[in-house]
C-alpha cells in the first residue's frame, strides 16, 4: 500500500466523519443454538455511539484455529424487517444464506442488524413487517443531514464494529478478516474495505455502480449512500482502488441496473491494482439477469472466499 493511498484513505475517513475504531469490544451471548455443524450465537454489542447491535455469530464445529472470518453485511430489498436472520438462512430468500454456506466451510460468521432492519426498528423486532419501517430508515437519513452527519457515517462505524468483535475473538486468525455483501450490503462492504484496512478481503454483490452512472439513468440512491457533495469528492471508482491490493470480488449482472457500469469502474482499478503486483487479486464476473443472486452467482461468491482464505 502507497503512502498515498494510506493518505487518501484518511482523508476521506475525515470527510466522513468515521473515529477510529476500538481496537476490541465486549460482546453479551443472549441465546445459543447449535446443531450438527455450527452454534449460532444471538450477541449483543455497543456501537460507538453507544446504541445496541444485535447479531449472529456462527461458530463451525469443524474448524482449524485460527480460523478465517467473514462480516456478512445483509441487503435491503425494502423488507427492513430481514437482516441477520435472512444471511443466517433463518428467514427470506435462501441464496441470500452466504453465513451456513461460509460456516460449513470451517470459516467464522459475524452477521449484523444494520441500523433500521430487523431488531434494530424502533416500532417492531423479530422478522414481521411494520408500516413504520420505512419511515424510520427515512428518518435516520434525514436527521443525520440536518445536524451535518449522514447515515453512511453511522453504517459505517457500525461494519468496523463488526470487525473489531471478530478481532477479540481467539480463534480468529486476524490476517483473514474479510466482509462480504449482496446489494445494500455489497455497497455497505465497498465502502468498508476501502476505507478499513483491517479488511483484508471482499465481496461485493449487485453494489457496484457509479453515482454518475446512476443519476443518468434515475437509478435509485439508497438512503446510506446520500453523501453531501460526495461527486466533489470521490466516486466508486476510487473505493475499489483504495482496496488494492487486498483480494476483491465483484460481481454484476447485464440487467442489474445497481451494477450497470459495474465493468468500467472496475476498469478503473484494474491499474492500481497492476502496479502493487496484484493484478489478480482483482476480479470481476458479470452473469446475466438481473439484481437477484443466482445460484451460480452463490456459489462463485462462496468459492472465491473459500479460495482466498485457503480453505
Amino acid at each position: 500500500m502507497t503512502f498515498d493511498a494510506v493518505n487518501r484513505r484518511g482523508e476521506l475517513r475525515d470527510w466522513l466523519g468515521l473515529r477510529a475504531p476500538r481496537s476490541a469490544i465486549e460482546y453479551e451471548v443472549t441465546r445459543v443454538h447449535g446443531d450438527a455443524s455450527l452454534e449460532r450465537l444471538a450477541i449483543n454489542y455497543r456501537s460507538l455511539d453507544g446504541d445496541a447491535i444485535p447479531a449472529f455469530l456462527l461458530l463451525p464445529k469443524h474448524m482449524k484455529e485460527p480460523a478465517a472470518a467473514v462480516v456478512v453485511h445483509h441487503q435491503h430489498n425494502g423488507e427492513r424487517h430481514l437482516g441477520k436472520s435472512e444471511v443466517c438462512g433463518l428467514a427470506g430468500d435462501p441464496l441470500q444464506a452466504f453465513g451456513p454456506a461460509l460456516a460449513e466451510k470451517g470459516i467464522i460468521v459475524l452477521a449484523p442488524d444494520s441500523i433500521c432492519f430487523e431488531d434494530r426498528r424502533h416500532q417492531a423486532t423479530g422478522t414481521t413487517p411494520h408500516q413504520d419501517d420505512w419511515a424510520q430508515h427515512y428518518n435516520e437519513m434525514a436527521y443525520r443531514l440536518v445536524r451535518g452527519d449522514t447515515l453512511m457515517r453511522k453504517v459505517l462505524e457500525d461494519a468496523e464494529a463488526a470487525v473489531s468483535i471478530l478481532l477479540g475473538l481467539r480463534a480468529v486468525d486476524a490476517a483473514r478478516i474479510g466482509v462480504l455483501g449482496h446489494s445494500y450490503g455489497g455497497n455497505t462492504g465497498m465502502f468498508q474495505a476501502a476505507l478499513d484496512d483491517r479488511v483484508g478481503f471482499a465481496c461485493s454483490s449487485g453494489a457496484v455502480c457509479s453515482y454518475r452512472d446512476k443519476m443518468q439513468r434515475g437509478t435509485g440512491i439508497e438512503m446510506a449512500e446520500v453523501l453531501p457533495g460526495v461527486l466533489e469528492r470521490f466516486d466508486v471508482d476510487e473505493l475499489l482502488r483504495l482496496t488494492a491490493p487486498r483480494p476483491l470480488l465483484v460481481t454484476s449482472a447485464e440487467g442489474d441496473p445497481y451494477s450497470h457500469d459495474a465493468e468500467h469502474v472496475v476498469q478503473q482499478a484494474v491499474a492500481a491494482y497492476a502496479a502493487l503486483g496484484a493484478s489478480t487479486a482483482l476480479e470481476h464476473r458479470r452473469y446475466e439477469g438481473g439484481h437477484a443472486v443466482t445460484r451460480e452467482r452463490f456459489d462463485h461468491m462462496i468459492a472465491w472466499i473459500q479460495g482466498v482464505t485457503g480453505g
